[in-house]
């Protein structure tokens, strides 16, 4: 959910406000449940990736995944659980407690506006859950602007502290509670009244607790708090020497060795024309910031104490550095060493490493996994099976197929081919047109060790690399012992 394009149509079009509208009570819901085994991820979009202990905690587009042995079995979690509807947005654990955030889109007069989908926790590893509504404003509220409505009213970040859990919440501002969700109380870091269509700065998107302060990332900069959210100073583009790139801040991480205490942040371009994307730093204390990776979207951080390293999602691709930020390694698109399936996109949205030294990405596409510090892979995406309950043994998709727009990495767009195979074969792959003239041979005798789920890809190019024309395609897959399998695909640009 974190994406240049969202971010910048929330802040330069929707500040038109979903409801005007003393921060009620909410009741809360319980409900048992221990999540459903599943064998992959329900959503190939991996919004959040939190580690705890041998536990890893996934944030997808649909639901809340979990996994304590590496990725061999999975549990997911969603609305039938005790969550909120759809995807994930937030995930936050403290003291064995885990915090989940909840969103949806919806559709009013031929908009699509993001809802908030409420908060739920768990203090027993997902047994149990307590869901709660998105908090909002009651419409009788007086001492400042009201947020009546889910609308626009999405909660991007969470952090907890032993005495309060703190929400980002876009046009629902800042919030803490500290009682558990039962009550919250809408905190602003300028000291004005509260207002969703007001200051960029009470527009809220990242927040974390280093265990001395609290870090506030919203459209008008960077804000911090040591007392619990009564004072504020603020950090921004225009207030200091040595300044952050840009005031929009959508994600803030904390890095701490026995040497250093870093706060990183992904700092935005807002209004300013001087300001720029980039990531900015300060060690000490937010007096100066350095900027590094110039031009990228950071989307999160992660952080491998063993190493001192620092990991950044970013939607050009994933960034390492071993030095705080001096040099940067790049990570090459993410393939499975087994199966050959890839990750198509170069937008990473999440990134976590485990103690272990476990590494794990997340994007639009899908979830990788290495065990070696990247130089393998094992991807995890969201299929349907295809040739079960007499469903065909193959099925393309996206389909229809738009070149310019789908699983792009660089100049090109990928369409899978997806198919199931009942024994080990050899694998040929041709597409045709509809006169039924070969167009382009994809894959030609590869060899698949074993039955199961695979898929081939295809760039919409022919055999000379040029872009095919608009239209029908049929595509073969000649498996060694058996009939052809066939499927067509739809290429719109």
């Amino acid at each position: 959910m974190k994406n240049r394009l969202l971010y910048r149509l929330f802040f330069i079009l929707f500040m038109i406000t979903g409801g005007m509208g003393h921060t009620q009570v909410l009741e809360k819901q319980m409900v048992h449940s221990g999540g459903t085994p599943v064998s992959r991820p329900m959503s190939n979009a991996i919004n959040d990736i939190l580690i705890v202990e041998n536990d890893v905690w996934i944030a997808t587009g649909e639901g809340l995944l979990r996994t304590g042995d590496n990725g061999t079995s999975w549990i997911s979690y969603t609305h039938v659980d005790g969550l909120g509807k759809d995807g994930v947005s937030a995930l936050a654990e403290r003291n064995d407690t885990l915090w989940v955030a909840t969103a949806y889109d919806t559709t009013m007069l031929l908009d699509t506006y993001p809802m908030g989908g409420g908060l739920a926790f768990t203090a027993d590893q997902g047994e149990s859950w307590h869901w709660m509504d998105q908090p909002k404003d009651s419409e009788n509220e007086t001492a400042y602007t009201p947020m009546t409505t889910n609308r626009q009213n999405l909660t991007y970040d969470i952090a907890l502290t032993d005495s309060a859990i703190w929400i980002a919440s876009f046009l629902g501002g800042l919030r803490k509670s500290t009682d558990a969700g039962k009550t919250w109380e809408v905190v602003t870091v300028d000291g004005y009244p509260f207002n969703p269509q007001g200051p960029y700065t009470h527009q809220v998107f990242s927040v974390i607790y280093d265990e001395q302060a609290l870090w506030v990332g919203t459209a008008g900069g960077i804000h911090k708090s040591t007392d619990h959210g009564k004072n504020w100073v603020t950090y921004n583009h225009q207030n200091q020497p040595e300044t952050i790139s840009g005031n929009f801040v959508v994600a803030i991480g904390h890095q701490k060795t026995e040497e250093r205490n870093i706060i990183w942040a992904s700092t935005i371009e807002a209004v300013d024309t001087t300001e720029f994307d980039a990531v900015s730093k300060t060690e000490d204390g937010g007096l100066t910031w350095s900027i590094v990776l110039e031009g990228v979207f950071a989307h999160n951080f992660a952080f491998d104490s063993l190493h001192s390293a620092v990991y950044v999602a970013t939607d050009q691709g994933l960034y390492k550095s071993m030095d705080f930020g001096d040099t940067w390694a790049f990570f090459p698109p993410f393939v499975d060493a087994e199966t050959g399936e890839g990750i198509y996109t170069l937008d990473i949205l999440s990134v976590g490493v485990g103690l272990d030294g476990t590494f794990w990405a997340g994007s639009r596409d899908g979830l990788a996994r290495s065990l070696d510090n990247g130089a393998t892979w094992k991807i995890f995406r969201a299929f349907q099976s295809p040739g079960q309950n007499g469903t065909p043994r193959t099925y393309a998709y996206p389909n229809p197929f738009s070149p310019l727009q789908h699983n792009q990495i660089g100049e090109n767009g990928y369409v899978r081919f997806q198919y199931k195979l009942l024994h080990a074969v050899q694998v040929t792959v041709r597409i045709y047109d509809f006169g039924m003239n070969l167009v382009k041979t994809v894959v030609e005798d590869k060899v698949r060790h074993s039955p199961g789920d695979y898929a081939e890809v295809w760039d919409g190019r022919n055999e000379i690399g040029d872009s095919v024309a608009n239209g029908v395609y049929f595509y073969q897959i000649v498996l060694t012992g058996e009939e052809p399998l066939w499927g067509k695909v739809m290429v719109v640009n």
